[in-house]
């Protein structure tokens, strides 16, 4: 899904829910249904590079330590 084809609003509350530390991708899917690629997609678009570097860095380094994060 690109990022032209959410309104504003869901727009926003997928970032909000991506950059929250206790929401995961299955959550955002259920709401919104995209998929983890999807919301990786909109984040690469929506945020700076850096701070998608260190979103991406985040959810890696979580995901390695706790099974069940994003």
């Amino acid at each position: 899904m690109a990022k032209h084809d959410l309104d504003p609003a869901s727009l926003s509350e997928i970032v909000e829910m991506a950059l929250s530390d206790s929401a995961s991708f299955a959550c955002i899917e259920a709401l919104h249904g995209l998929s983890a690629d999807e919301v990786r997609a909109v984040m690469r678009q929506t945020l700076k590079p850096g701070s998608y570097r260190a979103w991406r860095k985040r959810v890696r380094t979580f995901s390695d330590r706790r099974e069940t994060y994003k």
